[in-house]
């Protein structure tokens, strides 16, 4: 029976979350079919079965972290091969009619095969008990039924458990003693709670141990209620409810959350550059009510009709004209072979704010794109990574960020630099404000850049001139044709 080991899904990775299964147990897959959606360091993945056949196990629960090489789900044969594959004739399903005193006995010719008769065409018939003098016998039976089905993945479970059945019914007929079994050992897939996926996802974000709510649902499901009122309680359940004395309070004070996944890379990402780059910040406050007027005459063009037009736009064609001019701005500081590596090519990255942390995924070659292109490829990176669903492919390789705070109402801020690159530009949002124009007081838009640049190797004159080069342009959108 193969078993599905967690992949290396790109950059080396060690771990990662299971956030969401696909499939249970008896689900028919096919190779290629999604059966798992994880979290690792980078993103949310999700990942096709390498092979087809029924699910046995899932070998892992949601919520659990395991290292790379792990079993995380069984696979059963092919249904194909399954049905194919005779039950053995000394035993056989509960479903079946069976004379264990006359094997040859079966309504029909000798030696006719009993496998696939339904029920509708053996009557109104009830199999033999074989007689068992002793307990031995029953677990030599109990072995030869678990032996057989073992084999057999369709209704696996189902049947195992009647033909036990029936052999301990036996047993207690014929007043032969039978020993306890051992108690099987819990796996996690064993002993998860039964919750439906929101509800799992809510006790997730409460920080509710599902196992240890109190099941008020149908069949010992766990329900929404049940998971609010575990919050209410201090994220307690009810084996622990009874262990509280008149004195202790009942609300949460707080909560602790485990840094995983997105988060614990970008922290160490973050902690990291912040240590080994020496970061310098410029800001400049700039007039963009061209920029705006632009923007708003290109959501006119038929071109870009179906893509959204921002200033956002305009800002990331405006850094890759100003690097023409100061292309060290593209490169980054090699420290262990203590060289600048100057990059040919633009990987432009857009920093997103996901509700599993940080990502930034970039646009491959963006240099080499028109402004309708661009306008496309930067739609669908920010929709991508708002849904979560941004690839480790989307995210290495990038050579300069462009971090838009402005979204949040925020003026501008110091950004860090990403660990590969020399600079990150902050783009702030848009307010009308009084301005001076000529000799007058008017009401413009204008808004706040600000570059963080690796002062090892990018000195004030560079940083400085390739952000006036990109106020510059925003400032005035035609003069983007001198570049």
């Amino acid at each position: 029976m193969p078993e599905y080991l967690l992949p290396d899904v790109g950059e080396g990775l060690t771990e990662a979350e299971i956030v969401a299964w696909k499939v249970k147990v008896g689900d028919v897959v096919a190779i290629n079919d999604v059966v798992v959606e994880i979290e690792t360091a980078k993103s949310l993945v999700e990942l096709p079965s390498p092979y087809a056949g029924e699910v046995t196990a899932l070998l892992v629960s949601e919520g659990d972290t395991v290292e790379v090489g792990t079993p995380i789900i069984a696979i059963g044969a092919p249904v194909e091969a399954v049905a194919q594959d005779p039950t053995p004739p000394d035993v056989q399903p509960a479903e079946m009619t069976i004379d264990l005193s006359n094997p040859a006995a079966s309504g029909g010719g000798e030696g006719e095969s009993l496998v696939g008769r339904t029920k509708a065409e053996r009557g109104a018939t009830r199999r033999a008990r074989r007689p068992i003098a002793d307990a031995a016998g029953v677990h030599t039976a109990r072995a030869d039924v678990h032996d057989v089905f073992n084999q057999n993945a369709t209704h696996q479970h189902e049947q195992v458990q009647q033909l036990v059945d029936a052999v301990e019914h036996d047993a207690v007929e014929h007043d032969a003693p039978v020993t306890p079994m051992a108690e099987p050992v819990a796996t996690p897939a064993a002993v998860r709670a039964l919750a439906k996926p929101p509800v799992r996802k809510l006790a997730k974000d409460l920080g509710v141990d599902l196992s240890t709510c109190a099941a008020s649902g149908p069949g010992g499901t766990v329900t929404r209620a049940d998971v609010e009122a575990a919050a209410a309680d201090g994220g307690r359940g009810a084996s622990d409810a009874s262990l509280e004395t008149p004195s202790q309070t009942t609300g949460a004070r707080e909560t602790r959350e485990p840094v995983k996944g997105v988060r614990k890379m970008m922290a160490g990402a973050m902690v990291g550059s912040a240590f080994t780059a020496p970061h310098v910040t410029e800001w400049v406050t700039v007039d963009v009510t061209a920029t705006v007027e632009l923007v708003e005459r290109l959501k006119q063009r038929r071109e870009l009709r179906e893509v959204k037009v921002s200033p956002l736009l305009v800002l990331s064609k405006a850094v890759l004209l100003a690097m023409r001019r100061a292309p060290e701005i593209n490169s980054f500081w090699d420290d262990a072979a203590q060289e600048v590596v100057y990059k040919h090519y633009v990987n432009l990255g857009i920093a997103a704010a996901t509700p599993r942390g940080l990502v930034v995924p970039n646009v491959k070659d963006a240099d080499r794109l028109s402004l309708v292109e661009l306008a496309e490829a930067l739609g669908a990176l920010t929709t991508t990574a708002r849904e979560g669903r941004t690839q480790p492919a989307e995210m290495a390789g990038g050579t300069f960020t462009i971090t838009n705070v402005g979204v949040f109402g925020v003026d501008a801020g110091t950004p860090i630099i990403n660990p590969g690159e020399s600079a990150i530009l902050c783009f702030g949002t848009i307010r009308k404000q009084p301005w001076v124009v000529g000799d007058d007081i008017v009401a413009r838009h204008v808004t706040t850049l600000a570059l963080s640049f690796d002062h090892r190797h990018i000195d004030g004159e560079l940083g400085s001139r390739f952000l006036a080069d990109v106020a510059g342009i925003l400032e005035d959108p035609a003069s983007a044709l001198l570049f």
